[in-house]
């Protein structure tokens, strides 16, 4: 287990492992934005989204972390729709293309982006408040935005 303080707190850990897919946003070489539905894994012990895939060095995302790492993830459902009640986590970080790392799932390729948080904003994943929170987080650790 690592050291460092989480990047995630209890409430968000819970959610997020709750959900199984997210958006992810990358940004082309050529400026244009480009989200997709991918599936996740939060990595707790780095604080860390890992998104795994099948090809993933062949896809889009993958290929645009090379001229920009400046990401966005985010994951959304609606826990009731009578009340109307959203909740989700948004992640905006930096993300980078790493290559042989063993996937959580056999058939999966060995590549995997990995989001690391700067910003999490989170809404209605706290049982105890639905109000929005926003922090940045430097270092690993969290601190209040």
């Amino acid at each position: 287990m690592s050291n460092q303080p989480a990047v995630f707190t209890e409430s968000e850990l819970a959610y997020l492992a709750g959900q199984r897919l997210g958006r992810l946003a990358t940004v082309a070489p050529s400026g244009a934005p480009q989200n997709n539905p991918v599936g996740f894994w939060v990595n707790a012990e780095l604080g860390t989204i890992d998104i795994f895939g099948f090809d993933l060095a062949k896809s889009k995302k993958y290929r645009n972390l090379k001229s920009n790492p400046n990401v966005a993830f985010v994951v959304d459902d609606l826990a009731s729709v009578d009340p109307w009640v959203v909740r989700g986590v948004e992640i905006r970080g930096i993300a980078e293309a790493l290559d042989g790392v063993k996937p959580p799932i056999g058939q999966m390729s060995q590549q995997v982006i990995r989001v690391h948080p700067k910003r999490i904003i989170s809404w209605g994943v706290d049982p105890a408040s639905l109000s929005r929170s926003a922090r940045d987080v430097t270092g690993g650790t969290n601190e209040a935005a």
